[in-house]
């Protein structure tokens, strides 16, 4: 099947800094922000946000990583699992999830679940590079790179650099 391009590694980019100018809005500035990766791609683009907001404040905001793996409603769930991988206290905090696609929001849900477990956070928000609707559960993104109506039977595929050797996403 044949991919189309639909942002290349300029787009990408542009649009990871339109979201981290975004999120310094909400929050007016830096303060008590933080931000989780969820594995695997949204790992890299979280650090690509962190990197962002540090260029433009001047403040290394805490960045770490969720691994879903325990927390998903597929599978058997693990009530000592520890989703959530990061030296900072959560609570209290504004907590900025970083994923890559958002479809059906059962990924986001699950990562939720995982930040809940670890912490009691001010407030939580999402950030996703494409949203590609078909939604099944209530969640909406508050950062949007790129909305890309999609087909069910159509896949959304983001290469990361760090994972893939190259950036851009693209449907086939």
């Amino acid at each position: 099947m044949e991919k189309r391009t639909i942002l290349d590694e300029v787009g990408v980019n542009r649009a990871l800094t339109r979201m981290s100018h975004e999120i310094l809005e909400r929050y007016k500035g830096s303060d008590d922000v933080i931000v989780l990766g969820i594995k695997r791609r949204g790992e890299f683009l979280a650090e690509r946000i962190q990197e962002k907001i540090e260029g433009i404040e001047g403040v290394k905001v805490p960045q770490g990583t969720i691994d879903i793996t325990h927390f998903r409603d597929d599978a058997k769930r693990d009530l000592n699992a520890q989703g959530v991988e990061i030296e900072t206290d959560l609570n209290n905090k504004h907590v900025v999830l970083v994923d890559d696609v958002l479809q059906t929001g059962r990924t986001i849900r699950a990562s939720i679940d995982a930040v809940l477990q670890y912490a009691r956070p001010q407030t939580i928000s999402l950030a996703v590079l494409v949203d590609r609707g078909h939604r099944e559960l209530p969640i909406r993104p508050d950062y949007v790179g790129k909305n890309i109506p999609t087909r069910r039977d159509e896949n959304v595929s983001v290469n990361i650099e760090e994972v893939d050797g190259e950036t851009r996403v693209f449907i086939s």
